[in-house]
């Protein structure tokens, strides 16, 4: 069995504004359907249990870049927007954090009597799972989001979240039954998060003897670490630095977007007069959907999508994002009906990005990227989870000074 690596996942509070939840739902789905329709169900299922696609596809969503908090909200959206075509996709989405955890037993004997599953078996490995990871493996994190995602064919991951209070970090695993041979030898296809050192692991393969004699346990150690092949290591600073993006990569995207040549490939992709700034998005929206495992080890350059709530790289530009929806919708709705043109020109958008990378060469203007976005912030509808915040104190101040006013007759 394999894994795929740690990352660091800084616990962030807060709620998402209903602004961005909405548009989150919107687009996850969107991106969803995509990928089911091009290359399968089970390659949505197998993209959901890779960490770096995972939050690759947080950060293009608007999410903060590298927070605990693009796990909680990206399947709260996917249960959400999903919820309405599950039995045309035939992929259900059950659990969530908190109260919503412990709803999934419910929620997955229903799924068993539309699609004729075992629901017992699936209700199974869904306890299974959540107690290995917050029993077997004593890591110091206490699981308080549990997602089980199902197919109509039986496939299912499961993705879910244990927090650490003292650490102030977050641990992520995801589980894929595909790859699952045993519930106690190693069967994880991704522990998330920062590394602890030294955990008990009992679901090592190498604690088989000490599972035999687990009333003896407190004498025995673990041998080594889970093994790991992808790693993932997400800092605590806020900010998208120059240093966590390939910006060689980033660089070709920005360059596609604002290359001339496009007009004609812009006419065929979605409208006429489509804006750079939303080819830019609607590039990093189908490396997404067509990338390759390699193209998702610096998920913060997918923030260059649509920003992020918390301001990070810059404000989330609303009406990029709506555009984006909007084209990425009308392409689905058309390869439904078997007319796949404006599909596979976002396929090339992925293809012509790469081609430009090739031969780009970066160049150091990283930090005036980042004040043009700012600047062009009001016209594309930027905002984040401060405006609110903002407007209620400048009421305060605007009440505070009518007061004083009136203080002085």
């Amino acid at each position: 069995m394999q894994k795929s690596g740690h990352a660091d996942l800084p616990l962030h509070y807060g709620k998402v504004p209903s602004w961005l939840a909405t548009r989150m739902s919107k687009l996850g789905r969107a991106i969803i359907e995509s990928i089911a329709q091009e290359y399968g169900k089970g390659e949505v299922m197998l993209r959901l249990s890779d960490p770096l696609w995972f939050q690759s596809f947080g950060c293009v969503l608007g999410m903060d870049w590298h927070s605990s908090g693009i796990t909680t909200s990206v399947m709260g959206a996917l249960k959400r927007g999903l919820q309405p075509i599950s039995r045309e996709l035939g992929l259900y989405v059950c659990g969530g954090r908190g109260k919503h955890s412990r709803n999934t037993p419910r929620e997955l004997m229903q799924v068993a009597s539309k699609t004729g599953l075992d629901g017992m078996a699936l209700v199974r490995a869904s306890r299974l799972s959540a107690k290995i990871d917050n029993t077997a493996i004593q890591d110091g994190f206490q699981i308080y989001l549990h997602n089980f995602i199902v197919s109509d064919d039986g496939e299912w991951i499961v993705v879910q979240q244990g927090m650490n209070d003292k650490s102030g970090f977050a641990r992520r695993y995801h589980w894929h039954s595909n790859q699952l041979t045993s519930f106690l030898n190693d069967p994880h296809t991704s522990v998330c998060g920062q590394s602890q050192g030294l955990i008990l692991n009992l679901t090592d393969p190498v604690s088989e003897d000490t599972r035999q004699g687990i009333f003896s346990i407190s004498k025995e150690h673990p041998e080594r670490m889970m093994k790991e092949i992808r790693k993932l290591y997400m800092p605590a600073h806020h900010d998208v630095r120059l240093e966590n993006i390939d910006l060689k990569r980033l660089g070709s995207v920005i360059a596609l977007a604002y290359e001339k040549d496009l007009q004609n490939f812009e006419s065929l992709l979605l409208t006429e007069g489509l804006g750079p700034r939303t080819l830019q998005s609607l590039t990093l929206v189908s490396e997404v959907i067509h990338g390759t495992p390699s193209r998702f080890k610096d998920p913060a350059r997918f923030s260059f999508a649509h920003g992020g709530k918390d301001g990070h790289p810059f404000p989330v530009p609303t009406r990029v994002y709506d555009e984006v929806i909007d084209a990425l919708d009308q392409t689905v709705q058309r390869a439904k009906i078997g007319l796949t043109d404006k599909q596979q020109a976002l396929k090339s958008l992925h293809s012509m990005a790469k081609s430009i990378e090739k031969n780009f060469i970066p160049n150091d203007r990283y930090d005036d990227l980042i004040a043009k976005e700012w600047k062009d912030s009001p016209k594309h509808g930027g905002r984040t989870v401060f405006d609110a915040q903002s407007k209620r104190e400048r009421f305060l101040k605007k009440q505070k000074e009518s007061l004083k006013q009136m203080s002085l007759f």
